[in-house]
């Protein structure tokens, strides 16, 4: 490693693992807020234990939503993560997240920090696209950001209505008085505690599972943009893989080749054509099929000039893993588009498969250290969020029957949602089921609390797009001036 890789490198690291101890902040101590406030668990035995299953969430990831997060990036920045604008997508995301998540955490409002990391990516991209197009149109997933929309719509709706449904349905058949007043300075009865427990194991497994991997994606994205010459391909590649690699690759040549109708292009016309393919507006053109057998030779060429991708150079390494990017990609847009006849679907969907594993890869050390990144987060900073879950959102103080109801529906909630892949928030659904729970109890709710955590969840997509866009822009002009990159 250069020396001039040290300092982004820790640089880069120490915001993402700051941003993931934020995450435990915010996420990761609404998991544990009902167990600690209603002294089912000791504050200490809590945390350890909500950071244990944290970790074992993302340890057992697979690693897909860490990849999805980075497929929202802007695809020309992705494939050139190793250059000064890479560098500056990279840190805009990063301090655009971290800022938003640490002021509402300071101020003890619950918020998402999966919709702050997305809503840091939508800006990076609208503004990449207005300073390279003119327009903001291609710089979005629109329907990624139509998802994310109905989620900070439905999720408190789901949060509230089903908490205050459970709690009314425990009400009616679990005739005990105690379960229904304030907490008291003991802990509730064992089977309250055994339910409490278990869904606080729950809900942290979910988020490790699943809003843990942000931190994964970030990290990856960092290690391969500051050292490519030991991340940008897997390391770890099987021995005898890089020949089915090579088989593949010619398999999917002749599939590929079949539809260019003998049209051709050259490589800086390929990357041009598969990048705007790629975007959320683009469309398929008479080169988009050339472009593809293009980038696919180019795959196959380093193939073949090397027995094993341990032999390649940084600088290959480099290519080799946009020219994947970019191919998978295409292939990936193609097939659900059905361009590609049945029989030849299955075999070139198979054939992204082995590209993906080349490049999407997540070495066990990164996921120990955003673990632990994570745990620290709860322990250092679970107070503030407890505090606000506990005895902000209700007039009243929260009750063990209260927060059973809240966390029994965040764990289903947040589970079926990872199940299915949809983005829902774990901070929205357990706020808002405590809320509900309140209204169902006919506690009253504090309006003040309320109004701050509304206002916080309406405006932390437009807060984070606007910081991740003015940081970008800021790094994208001095970038400009000082290396005279366009």
């Amino acid at each position: 490693m250069h020396a001039a890789e040290v300092i982004p490198l820790i640089l880069a690291l120490t915001l993402a693992l700051g941003f993931e101890c934020v995450n435990g902040f915010h996420d990761t101590a609404n998991a544990v807020a009902t167990v600690i406030y209603t002294r089912t668990l000791p504050p200490w035995l809590a945390v350890i234990w909500s950071g244990i299953c944290n970790f074992l969430g993302v340890l057992l990831s697979t690693g897909a939503v860490a990849f999805a997060i980075i497929n929202l990036l802007p695809v020309e920045l992705v494939t050139n993560v190793d250059s000064p604008l890479g560098y500056s997508m990279i840190f805009s995301l990063l301090l655009s997240a971290l800022f938003w998540n640490a002021g509402t955490w300071y101020r003890g409002i619950p918020v998402s920090s999966t919709h702050s990391m997305i809503g840091a990516i939508m800006g990076v991209g609208l503004m990449n696209s207005l300073l390279n197009t003119g327009s903001v149109m291609g710089g979005l997933n629109w329907k990624q950001a139509e998802n994310i929309g109905l989620s900070l719509l439905i999720s408190p709706v789901v949060g509230f209505v089903c908490t205050a449904l459970l709690f009314l349905l425990m009400k009616a058949l679990i005739r005990q008085p105690d379960l229904y007043r304030s907490v008291e300075h003991r802990p509730p009865p064992w089977w309250i505690r055994v339910i409490l427990c278990f869904t606080c194991t729950g809900v942290s497994y979910a988020h490790g599972s699943n809003d843990g991997q942000k931190g994964l994606g970030l990290m990856m994205l960092i290690l391969a943009g500051i050292i490519p010459g030991i991340y940008a391909v897997n390391p770890q590649i099987e021995a005898g893989s890089d020949a089915q690699f090579s088989a593949a690759c010619q398999n999917a040549a002749a599939i590929i080749q079949s539809h260019t109708g003998g049209v051709t292009v050259d490589t800086d016309t390929a990357t041009t054509t598969i990048e705007d393919f790629l975007r959320t507006d683009g469309i398929f053109t008479d080169k988009t099929f050339p472009a593809l057998a293009e980038k696919n030779g180019e795959i196959a060429a380093t193939l073949a000039q090397h027995k094993s991708l341990s032999e390649l150079t940084e600088r290959e390494r480099v290519a080799l893993r946009a020219q994947i990017f970019l191919t998978s990609g295409t292939i990936a847009k193609l097939s659900a588009m059905k361009k590609f006849p049945a029989d030849q679907d299955t075999v070139i969907t198979k054939y992204k498969t082995t590209l993906d594993k080349t490049i999407k890869f997540i070495p066990f050390w990164v996921k120990l250290v955003v673990a632990l990144a994570l745990g620290l987060g709860t322990m250092v900073g679970w107070k503030r969020v407890v505090v606000t879950i506990g005895e902000k959102i209700g007039k009243a103080h929260l009750t063990y029957a209260q927060g059973a109801s809240a966390e029994m529906i965040a764990m289903l909630t947040v589970g079926l949602a990872s199940r299915f892949g949809l983005p829902v928030s774990t901070t929205h659904v357990l706020s808002s089921g405590i809320a509900g729970s309140m209204a169902a109890n006919r506690s009253g709710l504090q309006q003040a609390t309320l109004r701050n955590i509304i206002l916080a969840w309406v405006l932390t997509l437009p807060a984070c797009i606007f910081l991740g866009a003015m940081f970008f822009a800021a790094a994208f002009m001095l970038v400009f001036h000082v290396f005279h990159v366009h």
